[in-house]
């Protein structure tokens, strides 16, 4: 009989879903649901948060799997076209596919969209594979395509609510400072401190200082920036573009982009917020802003 071991992996998430927090021994195929699948009918899904692959982990698990085959099944579900997507596992899929395997030990659950993405974070989540802009684009998915709140997507993936929302924060930054969080040349504490630098053009130039500074040392250029007075060129008196210099005030202040677009006899001021729970923030915050 297959043995019973207990699982960490996806812990959480398939325990609230399905009920049980174990696995079995995939030395012994079709027992308690695990069956080994053709790898050509086995896809990936598109959707899922992680989209950064470690080279060299990779490898290594490639040569593992070699030597000992894959020890945790992954996790799929049935589509119409008889092809299985995967929930869980892409990692070991792909490593699996580079060891030559033509079949695969696999759990096959029958889940919503929203199931599937909410697993495939968990897992991810939990091993820690997810950089800080991947786990924010899970989240963002889970908000607007799926309806959860913050709240909800906080309980179901085991993080505070606030974690959650600093996730989402980081989607205000621009691409190539984006692209400096998920490569992690900078940490999530970093991006924020970028993202409260009021004037929107000096971000990209002290993201890359922020590179070889701690957090707290980032934080504190920040503030530096943010009271730096402004170059003014000699011999004219220029004008004061008091609408920007209130956005980037407030900006600062909120920790998200603001707009404010001013007509013949009235104007609009619009500002960015993810979800419910932090439009409830926002309106809190907004009240202790002084201008």
């Amino acid at each position: 009989m297959a043995k019973n071991l207990h699982r960490s992996g996806l812990g959480k998430g398939l325990t609230d879903l399905f009920g049980g927090e174990e696995m079995v021994d995939v030395s012994e195929p079709e027992v308690a649901g695990v069956s080994k699948l053709p790898m050509n009918q086995i896809e990936p899904n598109r959707g899922q948060p992680r989209k950064v692959f470690d080279p060299a982990a990779m490898e290594e698990l490639t040569e593992s799997i070699k030597r000992h085959g894959v020890v945790t099944p992954i996790t799929v579900r049935r589509q119409e076209n008889g092809f299985y997507q995967i929930i869980a596992g892409e990692r070991r899929w792909r490593a699996a596919r580079g060891a030559g395997l033509t079949e695969i030990p696999a759990m096959v659950l029958d889940v919503t969209d929203e199931q599937v993405m909410e697993l495939a974070l968990i897992e991810n989540l939990q091993r820690q594979d997810l950089n800080p802009i991947e786990e924010a684009e899970g989240y963002d998915v889970l908000l607007k395509d799926f309806g959860m709140t913050q709240d909800r997507i906080a309980e179901r993936v085991g993080r505070s609510r606030s974690a959650v929302a600093n996730a989402l924060r980081l989607l205000a930054l621009d691409e190539g400072v984006r692209q400096m969080v998920a490569e992690g040349r900078l940490s999530s504490g970093h991006a924020r401190a970028v993202l409260s630098i009021q004037d929107e053009g000096l971000r990209a130039e002290a993201a890359k200082k922020m590179e070889t500074l701690s957090v707290r040392q980032a934080e504190s250029l920040a503030r530096r920036l943010n009271k730096a007075p402004k170059e003014e060129p000699t011999g004219a008196t220029p004008a004061v573009d008091y609408i920007a210099e209130l956005e980037k005030k407030l900006e600062g202040q909120l920790g998200r982009r603001v707009r404010i677009e001013v007509g013949k006899s009235h104007g609009m001021l619009s500002l960015e917020f993810y979800g419910d729970e932090d439009l409830e923030r926002l309106s809190e915050a907004l009240g202790a802003v002084q201008i």
